[in-house]
């Protein structure tokens, strides 16, 4: 166990100036295909998401809980945020079912092709316009499965960033955030100040299932729609233009070949078989 302490950058933004007794916090979330086998469009160098239904990317899950349980405790305001199709307006729907306040879908059809860069940028030009004490991500999506967009966000707002949460709480002075940080070897305390941009990792939390309840009040609350125009951004900086990784070629992995089976064997002679069969491979 590692204990580290960030410090925000020369010139960073002071964020929301009502500090913990009445929290802002920003949960950007991304809708994706629910596939148990991906499939792709070889012609396109895409994956095929044709017919498949869509859902909220479960690390974001983790990242909505994580907000909504600071809310409930030290009270405070979640506003959803998306960059995505129109269609995406349903996984808005469930965050704010889950117990988020308001939400921000940004949609434009200059956004498509957008990579993690590309939608870094839309992101952030629009947050840059909001007041916040968190921004809470998921850890990565469930199709690219990258983990960038936190990162990115991050470097482009100048916010100190901790990835990989597995615990997270307010300090005693209700100005800095305390966390557990996954590592490969375990994990690390550490504690920075608001504002700062967190990515939720599986461990964080036990997501809600949203309520009937839940899901009524959802299509009631405020839901503000914002395009490419508003944010004054033009077409070389978002979508496909705005990209700055390319897409070479989309393949899944070959399938494993079967093994060889000994059967009918008596244990001694498998044993046996098993030995030179190894040793023919260099393995012993």
């Amino acid at each position: 166990m590692l204990i580290m302490e960030l410090t925000s950058p020369a010139g960073q933004r002071t964020g929301s100036p009502r500090g913990v007794s009445f929290m802002k916090i920003i949960v950007p979330i991304k809708q994706v295909p629910e596939a148990v086998e991906v499939r792709i469009k070889e012609a396109a160098d895409t994956l095929n998401t044709d017919g498949v239904p869509r859902i909220l990317n479960p690390f974001d899950l983790f990242a909505v809980e994580a907000a909504i349980q600071l809310k409930e405790e030290k009270g405070g305001e979640v506003i959803i945020m998306t960059m995505g199709p129109p269609q995406a307006s349903d996984a808005i729907l469930k965050a704010l079912a889950m117990g988020g306040d308001r939400a921000i879908h940004l949609t434009d059809p200059a956004f498509e092709g957008a990579d993690s860069w590309s939608t870094a940028i839309v992101l952030a030009e629009q947050i840059r316009k909001m007041e916040y004490d968190l921004i809470i991500c998921g850890r990565q999506s469930m199709d690219w499965d990258l983990g960038q967009v936190g990162a990115e966000l991050a470097e482009l707002l100048d916010l100190p960033q901790i990835t990989g949460v597995r615990h997270l709480e307010i300090a005693g002075d209700g100005k800095h955030v305390i966390t557990h940080r996954v590592t490969e070897d375990g994990y690390e305390v550490v504690k920075a100040k608001m504002p700062v941009l967190l990515t939720a990792t599986k461990g964080l939390n036990e997501p809600r299932l949203p309520n009937i309840m839940g899901i009524m009040k959802a299509k009631k609350k405020p839901l503000e729609t914002i395009d490419a125009a508003t944010l004054g951004l033009d077409a070389t900086q978002t979508g496909g233009a705005g990209a700055l990784s390319k897409t070479v070629r989309v393949f899944p992995p070959e399938k494993r070949k079967g093994g060889i089976k000994l059967e009918d064997v008596e244990p001694k002679e498998a044993a046996k078989q098993l030995v030179e069969f190894l040793a023919k491979k260099g393995a012993i």
